[in-house]
């Protein structure tokens, strides 16, 4: 009668806790009619069995509920129950099964928990217990022979695992996982004969797994992961038969596989992942019919995979071996695993051609052979492998990216599975056109083709791919305009053109694409811009250099709220810097470098709170650099060289850091001298004082040159109309006219300073060769300005052999420097341009002489001026 009682009350709890929606004054109030219950029911200290699992019940558990003597279960796992567990715990002395998982528990584990003698089942996983699991706490208590299950995984407990747990001849399951252990394994572990799973991952143990671990002869379970445990996987492990599981993944583990493990039969799945172990994989490895799951990824093994891979493994549904050193060919019997679902052999050197017998693999899911040597049969042929493929009905995940594959994308892309989402074949040297085909794949999210060979258009029918996300055809060869149907993608986040041969203007309707996060079309031949492109408020990242993009920024550029990168270099851009750049708060790296800049700096930029990086370098910026920008205090790259700015270049804040190089030719830069920048002159307001200055450099300097070029012009006639005849129309070439060349007509000619245009390199820099849109040859010299003292030996050597006129010497047409030479150099182009060689001077003292020239008249021009102020 009584357990009747007791029943009908367990259910009436039930009710009370299930029934009412729970919030935390009803939870509480649940608890409490427990504890009501406990407290005046005298049917229910005959309770044995008590199951509130997974209601959500918060509050702490009744000490009353510590009367009911003659419980044996008690199960309150999965509430939201906290506090300390409570020593009263002891008066349960009939508990076999305590299961109080899952909850908010704190505090420590007191010793009186390991004195119940009639514990089976301890589970107190998922709290947040701390502390030390002492040894002593153990060694002076009476450990329960009984007790069977030990769970105390996912807690905050530290300190060394107790050697002497031994004492639990009966334990089964020993879970310590995702706790704070430190020390080594405890070889006394290795004497609990019947224990079958044994977790011990996901700690921070340390030295060597136990030879000892032969003893464990019952063990189906083993996790060692996550741990920094080191030294080799010993060669006892072959004796435990009965193994189903090894996780010993992100360890330092070393040495080869041994070939013990062989004798695992039973073994379904092995993770040794993230360690660095050496060696080849044994023969005897992939002989386990059982095995479902392999996981050797991200070690250091090396040879072939054994030829018979594939034929004994029945059940092997996931082969992880990327990132190690394994070469060789892919064995056609890997098609014999007929239940892969996951083959991943990337970033090894696997050679050879790609198995079309891959596509026997029905249930294949995800294929990964990126990062080999694979080749296909011939360069002009097609890529056979992916029409085999196309029997894989379940085929999500399609990487082959890195292989020096060559060939030809075949028609029957199209026809693979229709819930592929990511296809990456970048860097496969694949040529031709993108077939049509590939609009079919309509769940594609990501697209990858960039580094290949690619010529033609984009396809039309790439605006069939409604899901697309990442979208990358960079670095090929394509022309022509990029389709409208490109804005159909209305998912598209990502997408990637640079460097192909795109001409045109950008599509108007990039902006139906709202999803846009990163555009990158930098290096074509783009020419404008819509207006309508400024309404993509979402834009993050903007890339359109080395293009031929003209007319103005708009104002609209100011929409770009959240846009962290602006990179328009490398166009013909003009007007004035829209002021509105300054509203974009998340702004950190932003270039206009190399375009037709006009106007000044805006002093707004100042609020550009982000901006890590700004180049307007090579533009006709004028006026003063805004002091507001030493407020930028993240600026790390500041580059505003070769324009006509003047004034005074700001000091503090970033500026500290900066060097000649941000401001090298301009018009009337002043400031420190390691700027290499005249000082700046202090105003004075005396006007008789100042007056004397202004007229020495208005009137008198000029006046000076005047004379200089008058006599030097005198000479040159002289000295011309006693010139012996020239035998050759080529020694009688009329001196050049300079032609403004800019670095982006350069960067074209040279296409993009190839390596396969370089004629030579010296000390100073490389030469090479180029051919102008007009057809011009041209000879490029690029200076490594980074030697000390080479802008001044690029400014010197223009000037010099600009003047130059012989049979045997290269014309100079242009420079690429906008810097105005200082001073007159005619009397030396004359000593330099000797008929004969003998009396013509050599480069080093024609260099020499300009440079004294240089120093002499600015010398005398400022003390001239110093001496009427």
């Amino acid at each position: 009668m009584g357990s009747v009682v007791a029943f009908l009350l367990l259910i009436r709890c039930l009710i009370v806790c299930l029934a009412i929606p729970h919030t935390n004054l009803t939870d509480e109030l649940a608890l409490l009619s427990l504890k009501k219950h406990i407290t005046f029911d005298p049917a229910l200290p005959q309770l044995q069995h008590l199951f509130l699992t997974n209601n959500s019940l918060r509050g702490y558990i009744p000490s009353s509920l510590f009367n009911v003597t003659a419980l044996e279960t008690l199960n309150l796992g999965g509430n939201i129950i906290g506090g300390n567990i409570s020593e009263e715990i002891r008066n349960l002395s009939n508990l076999k099964i305590l299961d109080l998982g899952h909850n908010q528990f704190s505090g420590v584990i007191f010793p009186v928990l390991f004195n119940m003698s009639s514990l089976q089942l301890i589970n107190l996983r998922a709290n947040s217990l701390s502390g030390n699991l002492q040894v002593d706490m153990i060694m002076n208590s009476n450990i329960p022979s009984a007790l069977e299950v030990l769970n105390l995984g996912s807690n905050h407990l530290h300190g060394r695992i107790p050697s002497n747990l031994h004492k639990c001849t009966e334990l089964r399951v020993l879970n310590l996982e995702s706790n704070r252990f430190t020390g080594s394994i405890p070889k006394e572990i290795c004497a609990l004969t019947k224990l079958k799973e044994l977790y011990l991952g996901k700690n921070n143990l340390t030295g060597q797994i136990p030879d000892d671990i032969a003893r464990l002869v019952s063990l189906e379970k083993l996790g060692l992961e996550v741990n920094r445990l080191n030294g080799h996987i010993p060669r006892e492990i072959g004796n435990c038969t009965y193994l189903m599981e090894i996780h010993m993944q992100n360890n330092n583990l070393t040495g080869v596989i041994p070939n013990e493990i062989g004798n695992l039969h039973a073994l379904q799945e092995l993770d040794c992942a993230f360690n660095n172990i050496t060696g080849s994989i044994p023969s005897t490895f992939f002989n386990f019919s059982l095995l479902r799951k392999v996981n050797m990824a991200y070690n250091y093994l090396s040879g072939h995979l054994p030829s018979n891979t594939g034929f004994r493994l029945p059940n092997l549904e996931e082969l992880y071996l990327e990132r190690n050193e394994l070469s060789g060919p892919i064995p056609d019997s890997i098609s014999n695993a007929s239940k892969l679902i996951v083959l991943d052999l990337s970033s090894n050197s696997f050679s050879g051609t790609i198995p079309d017998s891959l596509g026997t693999l029905r249930n294949l899911q995800k294929l990964n052979l990126a990062e080999n040597v694979l080749t296909s049969r011939s360069l002009h042929s097609e890529l056979s492998f992916l029409s085999s493929l196309s029997k894989c009905r379940s085929l999500a995940y399609l990487r082959f990216n890195g292989n020096p594959l060559g060939g030809r994308l075949p028609v029957s892309i199209g026809n693979l599975s229709e819930s592929l989402e990511e296809l990456y074949a970048f860097d496969c040297r694949i040529t031709g056109n993108i077939p049509r085909g590939i609009g079919n794949l309509s769940n594609l999210i990501g697209l990858i083709l960039q580094q290949n060979e690619l010529t033609g258009a984009i396809p039309r029918e790439i605006g069939r791919l409604k899901h697309l996300q990442d979208f990358s055809l960079a670095s090929n060869k394509l022309r022509g305009h990029i389709p409208d149907e490109i804005c159909h993608l209305e998912r598209l986040s990502y997408l990637y053109l640079l460097e192909n041969g795109f001409s045109g203007s950008l599509p108007a309707c990039l902006s139906n694409i709202t999803s846009l996060r990163e555009l990158y079309l930098g290096s074509n031949r783009f020419t404008s811009i819509p207006s309508t492109f400024w309404s993509l408020k979402d834009l993050l990242q903007i890339n359109l250099s080395f293009n031929s993009l003209t007319g103005t920024l708009p104002l609209e550029i100011g929409n770009l709220k959240v846009v962290t990168i602006i990179d328009f270099s490398s166009n013909q851009l003009s007007g004035d810097i829209p002021t509105s750049i300054a509203g974009l708060q998340n702004l950190a790296h932003f270039s206009l470098s190399d375009n037709r800049m006009q106007g000044p700096i805006p002093s707004s930029f100042g609020d550009l709170v982000s901006l890590e990086f700004l180049d307007l370098s090579s533009n006709n910026l004028s006026g003063a650099i805004p002091k507001s920008l030493e407020k930028i205090v993240h600026l790390k790259t500041f580059n505003v060289s070769f324009n006509r700015l003047q004034g005074e270049i700001p000091e503090r804040g970033s500026f500290a850091n900066f060097s000649s190089r941000s401001f090298m030719d301009n018009e009337a830069l002043c400031g420190p001298i390691r700027m290499q920048v005249p000082p700046c002159k202090s105003i004075n307001i005396h006007r008789k004082s100042k007056r004397p200055h202004e007229f020495g450099i208005r009137y008198i300097v000029p006046a000076i040159a005047s004379i200089i070029l008058v006599i030097v012009f005198t000479v040159i006639i002289f000295r011309r109309s006693h010139k012996r005849k020239l035998s050759t129309q080529e020694d009688s070439l009329p001196t050049a006219t300079w032609r403004k060349i800019s670095h982006h007509e350069l960067y074209r000619a040279t296409e993009g300073f190839n390596e396969t245009n370089l004629l030579g390199t010296g000390s100073c820099g490389s030469v090479y060769k180029g051919t102008l849109s007009d057809g011009l040859c041209i000879a490029v010299k690029v200076f490594h300005l980074e030697l000390e003292g080479e802008l001044m030996r690029f400014d010197s050597e223009c000037e010099v052999l600009r003047m130059l006129r012989h049979r045997n010497l290269v014309k100079i047409i242009s420079s690429c420097s906008k810097k105005d030479c200082v001073t007159s150099i005619l009397n030396l182009a004359l000593e330099c341009s000797e008929d004969l060689p003998g009396e013509r001077i050599g480069m080093r003292d024609a260099l020499a002489a300009l440079e004294k020239i240089k120093l002499k008249f600015k010398k005398d021009v400022e003390f001239y001026c110093s001496s009427h102020v």
